[in-house]
């Protein structure tokens, strides 16, 4: 028994959730690398090799009744023992056994107040009148909203300035980039080394936030969220996540304190925020029921001890490259993202990478440090290390970034001091969804990094595209500046790094000079 028309990488993974293993276990049972498992959930029209395709053909094979049933629900490849109803889809699937999907709707019941089981009930009667190519239609919708359109917007609807804080704006010639990035001078042009004693979070206590009451029209969307993640198969994660609750920052120091909440209360509340936003924006509308209620103005946006205030990480990554006769002179690679549709937040949107929240993955205090959580996404999102990535299974390595768990490029840059240089360039808070950014720049100014692994160096499954360009490239860089399709904290982030970059760069960087403002 094989699926009609041979594996893809759709159907490689199906087996993998009727199989219930993670992908380290799968790769373990085929007796294949983790990362080709990795290659098919970011590539689900990928079709393997011949030889694959046996592997795969034997441990269906090899599986038990029960297990073929649920590979043929997951493909609609029903074998003769499923019922004659016919197999359920995917998405009802998840619904009754994907963990985070229950904790998403054990979450919803408790701060609804509704008795257990209606959650339920609720994403599964949204789920059964849910057009999936409409949801399709309001994705491209979605993916034409400019992102001085949305800093726009945003301005209009908060004013641009409180006190000494005000929204980011950054010139480079004759381009203006206006941004919904709330910041101060205080918070710009860091040069902060993100390692200690530098960068000093505290986690002064594990215990969750205070309980949060629903408003109806929250509880709609929250559910309207939940059924469009599982018509869509969207990854959903549940999973700890640091809070903002106080921040001392300024040049040279990264200071403050951090609690921790769930991601699926960031996903069910403040993460709606943008979505809101962009069909609002696309409809020529200022209605933002949603955030009245939960980010009404600059006030509430800065008081972050009060709010769920998440966030994360985002670094413009450059790599030192000799001269060569096709290219030119010595440069750094500059890498960009256009982020995947399958991602909850900044879908489709240019980004700086790597990119990712800022959470615990065993060490509560001592992962609070930004730059463990850099270095995490840089072994994720850059070097295509799956089983760092909780998205994708569960997280049962003790250390995952012990020094005999690194992948080989991140082992040679932390052989050696001086070979790998992280800096925190700029904090802001994003007006989108309230979260916080650190904008970062990550530099290897070893020429002999790129000739050994420049060939290793691949995106996960967040990427849609990967993008490369060079510092000695002024024409293409401010052509790529004034793109319309970057994400807010990405155009943030890029800004700061290439000031940074221009600074400590030498003559690998030939471009036009940044210079930033704060809205007055």
């Amino acid at each position: 028994m094989n699926p009609a028309g041979g594996w893809t990488g759709r159907t490689a993974t199906a087996l993998q959730s009727a199989l219930r293993l993670s992908q380290e276990r799968f790769a373990e049972r085929l007796g294949i690398s983790a990362r080709t498992v990795g290659s098919w959930h970011k590539k689900p029209d990928l079709r393997p090799q011949s030889d694959m395709q046996q592997v795969l053909d034997t441990a269906l094979a090899q599986a038990s009744d029960a297990e073929r049933d649920r590979f043929g629900a997951l493909t609609s490849d029903a074998p003769a023992s499923a019922s004659p109803a016919g197999a359920s889809s995917e998405a009802d699937e998840r619904l009754d056994a994907d963990p985070h999907i229950g904790a998403a709707l054990e979450w919803l019941d408790r701060h609804a107040h509704w008795t257990p089981g209606t959650g339920r009930r609720a994403v599964a009667d949204r789920l059964a009148h849910i057009d999936v190519q409409e949801l399709h239609d309001r994705g491209t919708q979605r993916g034409w909203v400019r992102q001085r359109d949305v800093a726009a917007a945003l301005t209009t609807y908060y004013g641009s300035r409180v006190d000494d804080h005000g929204l980011y704006t950054a010139q480079c010639g004759d381009l203006t980039m206006n941004t919904s990035v709330l910041t101060c001078a205080d918070w710009l042009d860091l040069n902060c080394e993100l390692r200690p004693p530098y960068d000093h979070f505290r986690v002064p206590s594990a215990q969750p936030e205070t309980d949060l009451d629903l408003a109806d029209h929250a509880v709609d969307r929250a559910v309207q969220r939940l059924a469009e993640t599982l018509s869509m198969n969207t990854r959903l994660t549940d999973s700890p996540i640091y809070r903002l609750t106080s921040a001392d920052i300024r040049e040279h120091q990264l200071r403050g304190t951090f609690g921790v909440s769930q991601f699926v209360h960031y996903a069910l509340t403040a993460d709606l925020l943008e979505g809101e936003l962009v069909d609002a924006v696309a409809a020529g509308s200022t209605a933002m029921p949603l955030r009245d209620r939960y980010l009404p103005d600059l006030r509430s946006v800065l008081d972050v001890g009060e709010r769920l205030c998440a966030g994360g990480v985002l670094a413009l990554t450059a790599i030192a490259r000799p001269a060569d006769p096709y290219r030119g002179d010595a440069d750094y690679l500059l890498l960009v993202q256009e982020r995947s549709g399958n991602v909850l937040n900044a879908a489709r949107r240019l980004a700086v990478i790597p990119k990712g929240f800022h959470q615990p993955l065993t060490d509560l205090r001592r992962d609070a440090q930004v730059g463990m959580t850099l270095r995490r996404e840089m072994e994720e999102e850059l070097f295509g290390r799956p089983d760092i990535d909780n998205t994708l299974g569960d997280m049962l390595a003790a250390d995952p970034l012990h020094p005999t768990k690194l992948t080989e490029p991140m082992s040679w840059l932390m052989a050696q001091p001086g070979r790998l240089r992280m800096e925190c360039t700029g904090f802001g808070l994003n007006l989108v969804s309230g979260n916080y950014e650190f904008a970062s720049l990550i530099v290897i100014d070893d020429e002999e990094f790129w000739a050994r692994y420049g060939g290793v160096v691949e995106a996960n499954w967040e990427s849609a595209t990967l993008r490369q360009y060079s510092t000695t490239d002024d024409e293409l860089v401010t052509e790529l500046l004034g793109d319309v399709a970057w994400s807010n904290e990405g155009l943030f982030a890029m800004s700061q790094g290439l000031r940074r970059l221009a600074e400590i760069g030498g003559e690998r960087v030939k471009l036009p000079v940044i210079e930033w403002e704060i809205s007055q």
